[in-house]
């Protein structure tokens, strides 16, 4: 029998898959379809300190293997999710979530960590420095290695959970932003959020997307994710948790080796409600067919 358990800073998840942030909700949503705690874990909608509205539509553009989204971070604020979403979550899944927090300042994603983390609920903080569908905040710390290990020493100072530092593809050097991470107490980082794109319309001679560029998800990016999280897992010695892509067990095996500890899966989520689930399904078998009896032999590369 396949072992599909993991450990993930000192939590044990029954399998790596996770839904990524903005394709899942806060979880409660898809459990009317199926039973959502066959999922490793869940890592929620990204919330920052006060409620937005998000970008003007149109936000999402279809592309040849995957999509571009421009929601901008749409959230009811920290607050609401505390006293609201994850007490519904909690009614239908009972295992640890991921808090997924950004901001637009250090004291932001300080205070979002403060409230978000009183949840009983919540098992690790996923800091997203690398959204790039917002101005002035997100990406902007996450493109250099000052900005993100700046965000990281505030974060870990008011952090009583595991901090996990979510990078952006779109930078020269994403080891190097990594180390920096590192070096300032992260105790695991998560990549890649979507790369940057954009589409016309032939019709308009204008932009898709009102916000002009957006981020590309979806399959056409998992060579991208799965060098990077390569590079990153070779570049630190803290957990890594690699996503961009992935549609597959096979995808999640592949990921595994190039050196994530877990996975999220992000766009597929939003063509197929049933796709975690049917990714864990699918987790023994292939890992029988490549001799793998548990996901313990190649976790981490």
């Amino acid at each position: 029998m396949a072992d599909t358990r993991v450990n993930l800073l000192g939590i044990t998840l029954d399998n790596p898959v996770i839904p990524a942030s903005g394709t899942f909700g806060y979880g409660y949503e898809f459990a009317d379809y199926y039973d959502i705690n066959v999922l490793g874990s869940l890592s929620f909608k990204g919330t920052t300190l006060n409620a937005r509205f998000g970008n003007d539509t149109p936000r999402i553009a279809e592309c040849p293997s995957g999509l571009l989204n421009s929601v901008g971070l749409q959230n009811p604020g920290a607050k609401a999710v505390l006293n609201t979403e994850l007490p519904k979550l909690q009614k239908c899944f009972h295992k640890k979530v991921m808090a997924n927090i950004s901001g637009f300042s250090a004291e932001e994603y300080v205070e979002c960590v403060k409230i978000l983390q009183e949840s009983a609920a919540v098992g690790w903080l996923e800091i997203n420095v690398s959204c790039p569908n917002v101005h002035g905040g997100g990406m902007s710390f996450g493109t250099t290695a000052k900005g993100a290990a700046e965000i990281t020493a505030a974060v870990k100072k008011a952090a009583v959970k595991p901090v996990i530092i979510k990078l952006s593809p779109n930078v020269t050097d994403v080891a190097e932003i990594a180390r920096a991470c590192e070096g300032e107490g992260a105790d695991g980082i998560s990549l890649i959020n979507t790369l940057l794109g954009m589409r016309m319309d032939l019709k308009t001679k204008k932009p898709v997307l009102k916000n002009v560029t957006g981020g590309l998800s979806g399959p056409a990016v998992f060579p991208v994710a799965v060098r990077m999280v390569y590079a990153v897992s070779r570049a630190v010695k803290i957990p890594v948790v690699g996503m961009g892509g992935i549609t597959s067990a096979e995808d999640v095996l592949e990921m595994m080796m190039a050196g994530a500890a877990a996975v999220e899966v992000g766009a597929a989520n939003l063509t197929d409600p049933f796709a975690c689930k049917k990714i864990i399904e699918a987790l023994p078998a292939a890992m029988d067919k490549y001799n793998i009896k548990s996901l313990s032999e190649i976790t981490g590369g």
